[in-house]
């Protein structure tokens, strides 16, 4: 048994920590390494970059253009923010119960019972790891064809070669990382620019482009057109397969839950932000698709482009030059900045933190945060690192990014899938008391969010369009596997013999932990009791009582 003093607060409170957070973190298990320096609004401003709605948008408007056009791309636009904003709102019901670093796998555990807690933490945090990395490298992949995309604005017959997108790929990854590490105490500033720079950004936009172009779509084509034939599946079927487009954008909100340990008052701070997150994405893709679709070229032109990114190409016939197209082009390379520097810190802190509980290989390295930067320095480069290695599967697929954002879109969903659907089964008693409750309607909101992910899981395994070739093959099924396999044989390699999920407290159930400080907790290794039914014992109410006393 550990006991965390309240001497831990007072130090980190010398930094700008919050004491009472720190103590609530004590009480889930773990000591607070890492300054709360983030606000709720800088939390949100990285939840928003990191689904960077314009970026996301218009690196994957090739699947849309295939399967179904203005239809698919507005209408699908709006189901996926509606059942995103469902499965954001269960997610934040639980984070405020539990606000740690490890997200939704520490989630997992504590909503478990004692008995499949290890193994359901060990499911969702791989998961979720997977989804943090993939989403991490999808983004500055696609960041890295979209600055090579630039060229073609005054060059149209160039077409970069493999070598030239992988280097350019690792070089988005290189400034990012950079900044994680060398710009770590500037993160709150950068990602609060980030909501200025998105909503200014989009606006400018939108203006320009009603501005400027010589020809419009009317509204028939904007809100009714319905064209899947060139992507080869039955109409209907169509509709869902573009899905990914929007389901890939609205899909990093659940990662900014591993800030929860760099936020001041985390129960409340980041589960708010997890929510006005999604509905500000929601409204913002809404405000910037319908210009783009009344400005729209022709479709056939935009698919013919040879890289894949027909944004760049779409700006400039719009606004008659190559200047203009870049100048547009140039608003959406900044929103990649900030999508690419949020993603890949939110997967550097989800990598501590599962690190933290030795459940990745080399553990030790991995979960050590550097105090020269006050960052989980190895961790990044972890991240980094792996990232950089998978970008080689484009040497192998011309459509590699569009696997890289499937087994994203999959690993995260189905990683939020799991802390709600435990909670479903065990009759939502540890979010009753939440201070972030959905109420009455928790029960039909978190079975539609769940039939929705099986849906996606199956949805965003399949090509854009048929007949498949090699080359255009969508591997995100591969990828998946390949990481199930990595996970599953470290499991029986050494995760079934060492690793117990992660710390659970004895003091309380599940739901109704408040902020006391110097509450005991005890290692996961020992007995626990994470039902919910669990009691107290004797010993840990003595301990209660000699810990109030010690306090007052």
């Amino acid at each position: 048994m550990v006991k965390r003093s309240l001497s831990l607060s007072q130090r980190r409170a010398s930094v700008g920590n919050d004491p009472s957070a720190d103590a609530a973190l004590a009480r889930l298990g773990y000591a607070s390494e890492l300054p709360r320096n983030l606000s709720m609004l800088s939390v949100l401003g990285m939840s928003f970059a990191i689904m960077a709605v314009p970026f996301g948008l218009s690196t994957t408007m090739y699947i849309t253009l295939t399967d179904g056009q203005s239809v698919t791309i507005l209408w699908g636009w709006c189901l996926v923010s509606i059942i995103s904003l469902a499965i954001a709102a269960s997610l934040a019901e639980i984070c405020a119960v539990y606000p740690t670093a490890g997200g939704v796998y520490y989630w997992s555990a504590m909503l478990s019972t004692r008995k499949y807690a290890p193994v359901a933490s060990w499911v969702t945090g791989w998961l979720t790891l997977v989804g943090n990395w993939t989403v991490t490298l999808s983004i500055n992949f696609s960041g890295g064809q979209l600055v090579l995309s630039a060229i073609t604005l005054w060059k149209e017959d160039f077409v970069p070669n493999q070598y030239q997108t992988i280097l350019m790929f690792w070089a988005v990854m290189l400034v990012c990382m950079m900044v994680n590490i060398f710009g770590a105490k500037y993160l709150d500033l950068i990602n609060k620019i980030c909501i200025y720079w998105t909503a200014s950004s989009v606006v400018i936009i939108i203006v320009t482009i009603l501005a400027m172009a010589d020809d419009k779509r009317n509204a028939e084509f904007v809100f009714a057109h319905y064209d899947a034939s060139a992507s080869g599946w039955p109409a209907g079927w169509a509709f869902f397969v573009g899905l990914l487009q929007a389901a890939y954008t609205l899909t990093g909100y659940g990662m900014v839950a591993a800030m929860a340990e760099e936020v001041q008052n985390p129960e409340r701070e980041v589960p708010k932000a997890i929510v006005l997150s999604v509905a500000a994405a929601g409204v913002t893709g809404v405000i910037y698709l319908i210009p783009i679709l009344f400005v729209l070229p022709d479709v056939q032109l935009l698919l013919d482009v040879a890289n894949g990114q027909p944004i760049g190409l779409l700006f400039k016939t719009v606004t008659g030059s190559a200047a203009g197209g870049f100048g547009l082009l140039f608003l959406i390379l900044g929103i990649l900045f900030f999508a690419g520097v949020g993603a890949l810190t939110a997967a550097s802190r989800c990598t501590y933190a599962f690190a933290r509980d030795g459940a990745i290989p080399g553990s030790t390295i991995w979960k050590k945060v550097d105090k020269r930067f006050d960052i989980p320095l190895m961790a990044l480069v972890l991240s980094t690192a792996v990232d950089c290695l998978l970008g080689l599967i484009y040497f192998g697929s011309s459509a590699a990014f569009n696997s890289f954002t499937g087994v994203a879109t999959i690993c995260l969903s189905t990683s939020y899938g799991m802390p709600i659907l435990i909670s479903v089964l065990r009759g939502r008693r540890a979010v009753k008391n939440s201070t972030f409750s959905l109420g009455k309607f928790g029960y039909f909101i978190n079975v539609t969010t769940l039939c929705w992910i099986v849906l996606a899981v199956v949805l965003f395994c399949m090509p854009v369009s048929i007949p498949v070739e090699a080359p255009t093959m969508n591997y995100a099924s591969v990828v998946f596997a390949g990481f199930a396999c990595v996970s599953v044989a470290w499991y029986f390699i050494r995760g079934r013999k060492v690793f117990t999920g992660p710390p659970v407290p004895i003091d309380v159930a599940p739901g109704e932990i408040t902020h006391t400080a110097g509450l005991v907790t005890m290692d996961s290794r020992a007995e626990r009791n994470g039902d919910v039914e669990g009691k107290l014992t004797k010993e840990t109410e003595a301990g209660h009582e000699h810990e109030h006393e010690h306090v007052h």
